[in-house]
């Protein structure tokens, strides 16, 4: 009895014991499998191709890039506003043409600008007239002839005639009319004249002869001094601390031979809620008129900043098929293995790692690409 337990139990241990084996031998296959899998190796002649770069921690003055459109610089550009009501008789510029504050742009046959004038011209035949009353009132006060009382009288009905005059003068000036031409009776009585309110280049002209106009709300015409420009960045939450008003900025495009260095006047109060972007207003001088309303651009803002970060050579950083950036670690001697990062700021030819990369570890700052491809066979 007792040998046959003794040999139950040695069939037991040994069932044990060969169990246990195969599940070593496929934990040892398993963790070799992953390291083979996360690091890969090159032949000594392939790693001469390889240049690393020890991660250390860099002061720096970041470049923020991000994209923008163009607009007109708003201090130097206006809607032009029909003054009185009534239709387009004749337009005097064209698109594209410079004009000077004061240049007529176009005519309007108005019966407004009509009255205008005529109560201009009675206002001020009613001045005269009464201030001539009042000068010979005071005439005959000195010979005792009229009472005080009818000379004030009369100085004060010249006084209301004068402001009525002013009033009537000041309307006119509103409607763009020169009090000279009312005076030597060159004004026409039935024709006003839409002028330009500001030098610059008449960009857009929203009318055409015969239109009917509205006084103060009819769009007739919109000039722009073309000499500057405002270019609106979008740059988001990350970003902002590092923006601030008076930093330059260089603003390229496919369509400019050569970029373009402005600086940034302002930025805004608000965040869109929609892209989670804040708008940085820059303003670049214009050369050669190569910036268009509604144009897309590239803008790197130079923050003067400073900020400490890891830096790397751009070209160490390579993207996925997800468009993830990553770069390549040295582990050991010739072996190499793939690091998902998180990348910061531009920094001239460098890019910061916000994260995935640690100070002391090695990476590929050349041949990135070499390895990317010998990852894949």
């Amino acid at each position: 009895m007792r040998n046959r337990i003794a040999a139950v139990l040695l069939l037991v241990l040994a069932a044990a014991c060969s169990k246990k084996e195969p599940d070593s031998a496929v934990a040892a296959d398993s963790t070799e499998a992953n390291t083979a899998k996360g690091a890969f190796s090159v032949t000594p002649q392939q790693q001469s191709r390889i240049h690393l770069v020890v991660a250390t921690k860099s002061l720096f003055q970041p470049t923020i890039e991000v994209t923008g459109t163009v607009a007109f610089n708003g201090d130097r550009s206006t809607q032009v506003l029909s003054p009185v009501s009534g239709p387009v008789s004749r337009l005097f510029v064209e698109v594209g043409a410079s004009v000077s504050r004061g240049t007529p742009l176009a005519a309007v046959a108005s019966p407004d600008f009509a009255a205008a004038i005529a109560n201009y011209r009675k206002t001020q035949a009613t001045y005269r007239n009464l201030q001539r009353i009042a000068d010979q009132d005071v005439e005959l006060f000195k010979t005792d002839a009229i009472a005080r009382r009818d000379v004030e009288s009369a100085q004060v009905d010249a006084a209301a005639a004068a402001a009525d005059r002013d009033a009537a003068l000041e309307q006119l000036r509103s409607l763009g009319v020169n009090p000279a031409s009312i005076a030597d009776g060159s004004a026409n009585a039935i024709s006003a004249t839409i002028r330009a309110p500001i030098g610059g280049v008449v960009v857009e002209r929203n009318i055409n002869p015969g239109q009917l106009l509205q006084a103060g709300s009819t769009p007739a015409f919109t000039i722009a001094d073309l000499s500057t420009m405002w270019v609106l960045a979008n740059v988001f939450e990350a970003d902002l601390p590092s923006v601030r008003r008076g930093q330059l900025a260089t603003v390229s495009s496919n369509s400019m031979p050569t970029p373009i260095t402005g600086r940034v006047d302002y930025v805004a109060a608000l965040v869109d809620p929609a892209s989670r972007a804040t708008s940085v207003r820059i303003t670049v001088p214009n050369r050669n008129n190569s910036l268009k309303r509604d144009m897309y651009v590239k803008v790197s803002i130079n923050s003067d900043l400073k900020r400490s970060g890891i830096l790397v050579p751009a070209a160490a950083v390579l993207r996925d098929e997800q468009n993830l950036p990553f770069v390549f670690i040295e582990t050991s001697p010739g072996r190499y293995s793939r690091r998902t990062v998180t990348v910061g700021a531009h920094v001239g030819q460098n890019y910061e790692i916000a994260s995935g990369v640690t100070v002391g570890e090695k990476v590929v700052a050349e041949g990135a690409l070499f390895l990317q491809f010998a990852e894949s066979q």
